[in-house]
């Protein structure tokens, strides 16, 4: 049995929240979406694995299929898939009657809402969704049912039970593309049936900079197994690695740690926003988890995408901030769940901001903006770009919002005041339409409509309207998914002939011909005045 010594977690350990062994995100936790993903995408998926898993094998291997839905357990362990296919049929009823009810409710709206009186629809509408919608209108008539979201995580509907964790050791090796794949049990993995809200989470968690003994830790995630206790234990550690630098006593820097992850500290406030963070410390050419600040006066979330609101950095990062900042949704559209009830429900302390909301930074401020596009023209309201101004400087963090109308951001600029330093998404030719709000859809999608409704930032033209228009003198391009450790969740594939690259380049020359300061963010950056 491993002793019982004082110990530290080593610092590339991770963990991966799971929902029906599938790694959880925005779609997979609100019953409504969660509902439909599992109806219309996991268990179609499984049924497929199971009876060809050769063709996905080789469609894993193919790289033009890169990002696609096929499980990628190189055609082995169907009988673990069938498995557990049959224990979510069986555990999750609930949630395939309450999809059922969804598609009946939108086939009755279409039927007979036609622009009269709505209240005798009420009685037809399924058993399994009675109480938990409203029927409406918009203002051209245009019906659609409105979730009443909290009820809905009070019902049968949200089960805890579907919920664990996947505690493992990031030696650089890709995982799995987390839309296709569910987490099996494996060599090295330590699976444990616990609640995403667990507190033994963050008692693992913190640490990473205060130790424990191996019998509190232990305990605190319930493990009662002495198999998962050894692995435990090599998850662990008696020599901390905690670098001195963490934290700024003078001016003030931007860190990016990859992706979307910028950390902002002064000497009396810190910041991260979107955190997407890599744990494999060993490779040294990239910030980690060890070099982020002790505390975080704030988290700031963009939008609800599974790059952005990163659930595996999150939760390492719970036990250490004051509060979770999230963008307001619409309000009951299954399109576009509440950031803050998913947070809450996991157990984090949350802040719901709307547009040019103000919060408080000892010696700045953070100010929430409008964010256009880039959600396939979905009324998805759950979004904000963010101006912070910080040690001085004024920051616009404009995360995958496109410049699709520049004249917006000479607004923000009017309302918020002038930037110094811009970080824009340049994604310009994203994923279509139904790759990832495919299983939502209660009708089918077209090709053509899908393709031309993408999940995109903003191009060279675009990026440079948004530059003018804030007039700033530094431009940075980030949130590009080109980072290797990012492709479980990104699948991106560039080459130096991509639109997207071009499309870059073509906008920092732009930059230079301005007098702008552009740069294109890989890896690992640090600002500092």
């Amino acid at each position: 049995m491993p002793s019982d010594d004082i110990l530290f977690a080593k610092p590339n350990l991770i963990v991966e929240g799971l929902v029906d062994q599938f790694y959880a995100w925005l779609h997979l936790v609100p019953p409504a979406p969660a509902a439909m993903n599992l109806a219309n995408l996991h268990l179609s998926m499984l049924d497929s694995y199971v009876q060809q898993p050769q063709v996905h094998a080789a469609a894993v291997a193919n790289p033009k299929m890169k990002g696609g839905f096929f499980v990628n357990y190189g055609g082995k362990r169907t009988e673990e898939i069938r498995g557990l296919r049959d224990r979510i049929v069986s555990g999750s009823a609930a949630l395939v009657e309450l999809a059922a009810a969804i598609k009946q409710t939108d086939e009755l709206l279409r039927a007979q809402a036609t622009g009269y009186e709505l209240t005798g629809l009420y009685q037809q509408v399924p058993a399994a969704l009675r109480g938990f919608i409203e029927l409406a209108y918009d203002i051209n008539h245009h019906p659609s049912m409105r979730f009443l979201e909290p009820l809905l995580y009070r019902s049968r509907y949200h089960r805890e039970e579907r919920q664990s964790i996947d505690l493992s050791l990031d030696d650089g090796t890709e995982r799995p593309f987390i839309l296709s794949t569910p987490r099996l049990p494996a060599p090295g993995h330590v699976q444990l049936p616990l609640p995403l809200r667990h507190p033994g989470i963050d008692t693992l968690f913190a640490t990473r900079l205060t130790p424990q003994p191996f019998s509190r830790i232990r305990e605190a995630l319930e493990i009662d197994d002495d198999s998962d206790a050894t692995t435990l234990r090599t998850f662990l550690t008696e020599e901390p690695t905690i670098p001195d630098d963490r934290h700024v006593s003078t001016g003030a820097r931007i860190r990016y740690f990859g992706h979307a992850c910028l950390v902002l500290q002064s000497p009396t406030a810190s910041i991260i926003v979107d955190p997407f963070i890599n744990a494999n410390h060993a490779a040294g050419d990239h910030y980690t988890y060890v070099d982020l600040p002790d505390r975080f006066d704030y988290v700031l979330i963009t939008h609800g995408h599974q790059d952005h609101a990163v659930l595996e950095s999150l939760l390492q990062l719970r036990g250490r901030a004051d509060v979770v900042v999230v963008p307001k949704n619409g309000g009951g559209q299954l399109q576009d769940p509440s950031l803050r009830l998913y947070l809450e429900h996991m157990g984090f302390a949350v802040r719901e901001v709307d547009d040019f909301d103000r919060l408080p930074l000892d010696g700045g401020e953070i100010i929430a903006c409008p964010f256009l596009g880039e959600h396939s023209d979905l009324d998805i309201r759950a979004k904000s770009t963010y101006w912070i101004r910080i040690g001085g400087r004024a920051v616009f963090v404009d995360a995958d919002s496109s410049g699709i109308e520049p004249e917006l951001y000479g607004r923000v600029r009017d309302a918020v005041g002038p930037t110094d330093i811009a970080f824009l998404g340049m994604e310009c030719d994203g994923a279509p339409l139904t790759w990832l709000y495919g299983a939502l859809f209660t009708q089918p999608v077209s090709r053509k409509m899908s393709i031309t409704r993408k999940l995109s930032g903003s191009n060279a033209e675009q990026a440079m309207g948004i530059v003018e228009k804030l007039g700033v003198n530094e431009a940075y391009v980030y949130a590009m998914g080109e980072e290797e450790w990012v492709q479980h969740i990104m699948a991106t594939s560039y080459t130096p002939q991509s639109y997207q690259l071009k499309q870059v380049a073509e906008f920092l020359e732009a930059c230079t011909a301005r007098g702008v300061k552009g740069e294109h963010l890989l890896v690992q950056k640090e600002l500092r005045w």
